[in-house]
């Protein structure tokens, strides 16, 4: 009665007990940052691009052809670009896409697999998970889980929630599906294990933030306030400002895009550019999520 009583008040006339609960729903356990990285390296890089591609539109119940065609791109443009980018420098990258998404573009999935780099879970139409009941909100995570797999062979060990989108039932639902690690969460810059309800999970939080996601910067939207109002070069000084700060920490970059957003041409010279950047330190660790939350794990 109490927990109905409080939610039914303002904010300010909440009992401790209650504001705590919300709090303590999945928090922040454990650092995990390690003295060095793999092989030594002194910083290790995470990049990342959310394949989202025409699930943007769809998951609104939207049906304008000039969006899903932005998302489009994605596949026919995108995410060729980036793989060879990333093939002539030798990195390897995480991909977290919506099952839906990965539906329409199977043999996408299949070549970013093949070519050595994580498919992660991303949702299934790229629904928001907290308006979801847990068993909505499980029943997609599951399968959109078994479709990757289905495409791919290999199963994800990782989910990106769609819009970092976190609900009270989804670190239940990652430690169910036996998930290694989420990326979704910002309470940290380097990776830290999840704790739900004051218990520590096992599962490892691989940490994102706003600053380091290119939708930020470019994101258009022609009927909403959104537009592109960053110039590239000064998203390339924040981006090289966050990795020159995380190596010189010795910890971790992590970087969000999306393949419909950086890889237009006046853009993909960014993600060039911070790659050359970081390869020129000489010791740092291009790694998947997965690999840098297996590295972390045991710590």
């Amino acid at each position: 009665m109490s927990n109905e009583m409080d939610a039914a008040r303002e904010p300010w006339q909440w009992e401790e007990a209650h504001w705590r609960k919300l709090v303590n729903q999945t928090r922040a356990g454990r650092r995990l940052a390690p003295s060095d990285w793999k092989d030594g390296a002194r910083c290790a890089v995470a990049l990342s691009f959310d394949s989202d591609h025409e699930t943007n539109e769809l998951r609104e119940g939207g049906k304008s052809i000039g969006r899903m065609s932005w998302g489009q791109y994605g596949n026919r443009v995108g995410v060729p670009r980036l793989l060879e980018l990333l093939k002539r420098h030798d990195v390897k990258a995480s991909f977290y896409v919506p099952a839906v998404a990965a539906l329409l573009h199977p043999d996408e999935q299949r070549r970013v697999v093949a070519e050595g780099h994580e498919i992660g879970i991303h949702g299934w139409i790229h629904e928001l998970n907290s308006v979801l009941p847990y068993e909505a909100e499980r029943e997609l995570m599951f399968r959109s889980t078994d479709t990757l797999e289905k495409i791919t062979g290999l199963r994800p060990v990782g989910l990106r929630t769609p819009s970092w989108d976190f609900s009270p039932n989804t670190l239940k639902i990652e430690t169910e599906l036996g998930l290694l690690y989420d990326s979704s969460l910002m309470a940290d810059e380097d990776c830290y294990e999840l704790v739900m309800d004051g218990t520590p999970t096992g599962i490892v939080e691989v940490p994102v933030e706003w600053v380091r996601d290119d939708a930020v910067y470019f994101l258009m939207h022609r009927f909403q306030s959104l537009r592109p109002y960053t110039p590239p070069k000064d998203v390339l000084d924040i981006f090289l400002r966050e990795f020159d700060a995380a190596y010189e920490a010795g910890g971790l970059f992590q970087l969000t895009m999306h393949p419909h957003i950086i890889t237009a041409r006046s853009r993909i010279w960014i993600l060039e550019e911070v790659i050359r950047h970081a390869k020129s330190k000489g010791d740092v660790w291009f790694a998947t999520h997965a690999e840098v939350a297996a590295f972390v794990k045991d710590l």
